[in-house]
């Protein structure tokens, strides 16, 4: 795996399986939450720069992308992630918690904003718009549409040849057209590889997806969580989208302030693609840290 001398490896029994995480800091409690294709390497700049400021950060991998899980069977769709992250925060602290998401981290977020506001301080979301917004740009958004086949294409039982072929070149390529002009530092790549080629993170990661568009893979247990997934979200929110994105164009994130009770800003970083707080960190770290620091209505 890629080096990380700076933080604290850690594993915390939640929400009935073991959830490891990266750590750094002392302070009120940051969540910070990976998406696809990533791990929690991903907020490698945000981790060390938040807890200088003060924060705890933890950065789970979202369940099933652990390399060592191979024995967890799911489920796998956001209703659960939601189930691991609330878990997750009672197990760490008595006090709300602030989430930090990127891409599926972002649903999740929000997700949890909604089913426990009491447990929720504020949010910062990149790179995904709220639900209404995206399933508004797969219905009527040609571009969205095209940018959004591999998700169509997942559902497809070839789908994990396809990934895996010519040692996951596919991810790599993603990588390069969701955040054209940026290049994934090696290492970093290195380290999702090395997770994807466990079959068992591979059936997660596809999982997520087929069950968003399959209702028999998602659990009836899950039913009522599901349904509240939509709701206005009542965190006080900043969310963040790059100008370059091209994985989830900006433009899907027009009118989003709607879908929030609270104080709400967004901010569209020039210069920057999907994997925005990787590509932009000194102004995405430089957001985050002003806008944690705002007293909110």
């Amino acid at each position: 795996m890629a080096e990380d001398p700076i933080y604290n490896r850690i594993t915390v029994e939640s929400n009935g399986h073991t959830i490891h995480a990266l750590e750094q800091g002392n302070g009120p409690l940051i969540v910070a939450l990976h998406g696809f294709p990533d791990l929690p390497i991903s907020y490698r700049h945000q981790i060390p720069a938040l807890a200088k400021n003060g924060y705890r950060v933890v950065a789970p991998y979202m369940r099933g992308y652990f390399p060592s899980d191979a024995e967890f069977d799911g489920p796998y769709e956001v209703a659960a992630l939601v189930q691991d992250v609330l878990s997750l925060i009672d197990q760490l602290t008595e006090q709300p918690a602030i989430l930090i998401g990127h891409d599926w981290g972002a649903i999740v977020a929000r997700s949890a904003a909604i089913l426990a506001p009491d447990k929720i301080l504020k949010i910062v979301c990149m790179s995904v718009p709220t639900a209404g917004n995206f399933g508004r740009a797969l219905v009527s958004n040609p571009k969205q549409q095209r940018r959004s086949w591999y998700m169509f294409f997942f559902q497809l039982p070839i789908a994990e040849m396809a990934i895996a072929h010519n040692d996951f070149e596919f991810i790599e390529r993603l990588w390069q057209e969701w955040s054209p002009g940026w290049s994934c530092p090696k290492s970093v790549m290195n380290e999702i590889k090395e997770a994807f080629r466990q079959p068992s993170v591979l059936k997660a990661a596809l999982g997520y997806y087929r069950s968003q568009f399959n209702p028999a893979l998602q659990q009836p247990g899950l039913a009522d969580i599901r349904k509240r997934l939509s709701d206005p979200i009542p965190a006080p929110t900043m969310y963040l989208h790059g100008a370059n994105d091209g994985c989830i164009g900006v433009e899907t994130a027009e009118g989003m302030e709607t879908a929030f009770l609270r104080d709400f800003e967004k901010h569209i970083i020039p210069s920057a693609g999907h994997f925005v707080h990787q590509e932009q960190p000194e102004v995405v770290n430089e957001l985050i840290t002003r806008f944690l620091a705002k007293q909110h209505k």
